[in-house]
């Protein structure tokens, strides 16, 4: 009578192959996070500016509408809801100055120094 050995199975992944896969996994995740965090702020940002567009557009008509002259105040409430319907949030949790008449209005950037103004652009 003849004895059978069992066949070995050898369908799995050696520990190296497994090695490498998590190693390309690991370096692919490097390059994808910071892009993704980075991509995320530039979405705020822009936001945030498009928020600030609309004060600028609401204080100018406030401003035909009420004949005020640079340098003039006007609050956030003056402005809703006649000439915006909602007070804008900023999107990174920042605070929205309205400023005078003839100067821009401005976010504060929450737990970053600077603002973004109207233009959209960081000030020290």
């Amino acid at each position: 009578m003849a004895r059978f050995r069992p066949k070995k199975n050898k369908g799995g992944f050696t520990l190296i192959e497994i090695m490498i896969v998590v190693l390309i996994i690991s370096v692919l995740l490097a390059i994808a996070i910071p892009n993704f965090m980075r991509a995320r702020e530039t979405s705020r940002a822009k936001s945030c500016c498009s928020n600030l567009r609309q004060i600028e557009t609401a204080k100018e008509q406030w401003a035909m509408d009420n004949k005020a002259s640079d340098g003039d105040t006007v609050t956030m409430d003056e402005l809703t809801p006649d000439y915006i319907k909602q007070e804008p949030v900023c999107p990174s949790g920042g605070t929205y100055t309205v400023n005078p008449i003839g100067t821009y209005a401005t976010c504060s950037i929450g737990g970053t120094p600077g603002e973004y103004n109207y233009h959209g652009l960081e000030q020290p």
